[in-house]
């Protein structure tokens, strides 16, 4: 057996790896899309290190884009097999690629316009009737149910607590009378996260294949985040008359500030400013979000014995169309806006960014991940000037941070995850989903749990197990 690391390998997004059977069967593990990689990103997600009709299964840890965006491409090039994943991860991806195929086709339609010698030379990776043939090969798999998508292989979910719908994914694998467990851990939540429950204990695995993400960090804030989003609301909005613009994730991240910022209100301790989001994929994300209450952890449980929408509150207004965005930059007025993407590499956030960095009164707010080469990950590291839409823009407005809002568990629950593993038993540990630097230090942790064969894997580098 093979395991091939094309993908999320020495980086954090891209997540792609391909497990290769002796009998030649081929199960990848995410297809994910390149994010924030700087120039190198359209190449990256124009080339996938193997041939997608040559791949037998797909296991779909969650709908993230950066798991799941190459899916509608590979099935394009050629893959016609299932393609698996919980219930809420399927409803997900229905508008989360749907809406990347819009994009892209904006996005080229864009740039063959502008494009000066006047020739097309720009397409998108994948149409939106890609995207209708590959949900067509989604197969829905409940957590804790085992399910065998092969005569040689079984697979379980058991809950990531990522968001919504995230799945670890454990695969048993029989060769030649051998059994063999594998883990892939997906992306690993929060232990005690605003809305979703911890992630799941999981059966003792041979080989493993581990997010590391915050493998270096602990998110650890002096002050809870409602506080925190108080505090920054007042000071900008009320104190300042400025705007916060938070760039967030139209699923997961977004969710939880509107969870918080409905948390403040029970409190009476809400702003009174307007709040506004301005993502109608956000809005679509909500709806699956309270589709599926089984999610919600046992706090969540509790306040909907009082609050029947936890997601809405004295003066939110979710914006849809392109008018009523472009009138908010148009508009002095302090409030709060929340909009895509996380990272501010697209969507309409860029442009809020763009009309509000270069003044005083107002704060950037990130709260969560962000690449070093996304324009989010720049703003975090202090950079004074940004480039954006083809002009530089000086970083005159505050850039603050609530990292404890981050999705991605922290190096102790990543080891908390691993906890109910036997290390002696462990014969290969893999760390994907990290920045290099950052893996090696987490090795040197994982070392010190007990973890003896830990590998760090290079972009489309085999391993045989």
């Amino acid at each position: 057996m093979k395991i091939a690391f094309h993908g999320a390998a020495r980086a954090v997004t891209g997540s792609k790896h391909l497990i290769t059977l002796n009998n030649n069967t081929k199960i990848l593990l995410d297809c994910g899309m390149f994010q924030g990689m700087g120039e190198v990103t359209d190449k990256l997600n124009g080339y996938f290190g193997f041939k997608p009709s040559e791949v037998t299964h797909l296991v779909l840890s969650h709908a993230h884009i950066d798991h799941c965006g190459l899916l509608p491409k590979l099935v394009a090039d050629g893959f016609s097999g299932s393609i698996y994943c919980t219930p809420p991860t399927m409803d997900l991806c229905r508008i989360l690629l749907m809406d990347s195929a819009k994009i892209q086709t904006q996005d080229a339609e864009y740039a063959n316009r502008n494009n000066e010698k006047g020739e097309e030379v720009e397409e998108p990776l994948y149409t939106e009737d890609d995207v209708v043939k590959t949900l067509s090969q989604f197969k829905i798999i409940e957590y804790n149910e085992d399910f065998e998508i092969d005569p040689h292989v079984s697979l379980r979910f058991t809950d990531a607590g990522h968001i919504i719908g995230s799945a670890a994914v454990h695969l048993t694998i029989t060769e030649e009378g051998k059994e063999t467990k594998v883990t892939f851990s997906g992306d690993v939540g929060r232990y005690g996260d605003l809305l979703l429950k911890d992630p799941q204990n999981f059966p003792q695995a041979d080989y493993i294949i581990m997010e590391s993400t915050y493998g270096n960090s602990l998110h650890k804030d002096l002050q809870p985040i409602e506080e925190m989003l108080m505090e920054i609301i007042n000071h900008t909005c009320l104190v300042k008359k400025g705007k916060v613009i938070i760039p967030a994730f139209s699923v997961g991240r977004t969710q939880e500030l509107l969870y918080a910022l409905n948390g403040l209100e029970l409190k009476n301790k809400l702003p009174d400013v307007p709040y506004y989001v301005d993502s109608p994929l956000s809005l679509e994300a909500t709806q699956v979000l309270k589709n599926h209450p089984e999610v919600y952890n046992n706090g969540v449980k509790q306040v909907l014995k009082v609050d029947d929408d936890i997601f809405q509150f004295k003066g939110l207004k979710f914006i849809e169309s392109v008018v009523e965005s472009k009138s908010l930059n148009d508009n002095s007025q302090p409030c709060v806006i929340i909009s895509s993407s996380g990272m501010a590499e697209g969507g309409r956030v860029r442009h809020h960014i763009r009309n509000n960095i270069s003044n005083q009164k107002n704060t950037i707010l990130m709260v969560g991940y962000a690449s070093p080469d996304s324009l989010a990950g720049k703003l975090i590291a202090g950079q004074k000037r940004v480039w954006m839409f083809r002009q530089e823009y000086d970083v005159i407005a505050d850039v603050r941070s609530i990292q404890s809002m981050s999705a991605h568990g922290d190096y102790e629950d990543l080891i908390h995850f691993l906890s109910g593993q036997d290390p002696e038993k462990v014969q290969q540990l893999f760390l994907v989903h990290g920045e290099y630097e950052v893996q090696q230090q987490f090795a040197l942790r994982l070392k010190e749990k007990g973890f003896k064969h830990i590998a760090i894997p290079e972009y489309h580098q085999e391993y045989e197990i």
